[in-house]
């Protein structure tokens, strides 16, 4: 893995409340892309719990759904050749919740590109703490045309 992060490395001025690295207050997550797959360690804070020692499903959703955006934006600068990802914004994704995740380690997220179009990707992604997949997820993302909001919003 790269000593540099998807985030730091193309958006390192990102506001985003799960991903952006210029948010003080945000959750900072952190995606490196190894082989196929792109990968995130997270390590919950006690604001991040749902009820003691679990984290809260909001949580967890916010730090998937930017982990998948970034796996998605990440196949679509390899497809494409280009230098940087296109800035891609999510469509939809559904969090499956499998058991409670534990906070008193850290957390891995794993995501992979299942179908891509060249413009929309769909991506699946995991959630592993305690050596338990805790939650997964799926999703379709899309980057965004000139005169979208996100478009070089990163």
């Amino acid at each position: 893995m790269s000593d540099q992060c998807l985030q730091e490395t193309y958006a390192p001025h990102n506001a985003c409340f799960g991903c952006g690295q210029a948010n003080d207050l945000g959750l900072g997550l952190q995606s490196f892309p190894e082989g196929d797959e792109v990968v995130a360690l997270f390590r919950p804070q006690d604001h991040h719990q749902a009820f003691p020692n679990v984290l809260n499903g909001g949580i967890i959703g916010s730090i998937l759904d930017c982990h998948c955006n970034w796996t998605a934006a990440w196949h679509l600068m390899r497809e494409h050749g280009t230098e940087k990802p296109p800035c891609t914004v999510t469509m939809e994704y559904t969090i499956r919740l499998l058991r409670p995740t534990p906070m008193d380690g850290p957390i891995e997220l794993r995501a992979r590109v299942r179908e891509s179009d060249g413009r929309k990707v769909s991506v699946e992604a995991t959630l592993t703490a305690g050596g338990h997949v805790c939650a997964s997820c799926s999703g379709r993302f899309a980057s965004v045309p000139p005169g979208h909001p996100a478009y070089n919003a990163w």
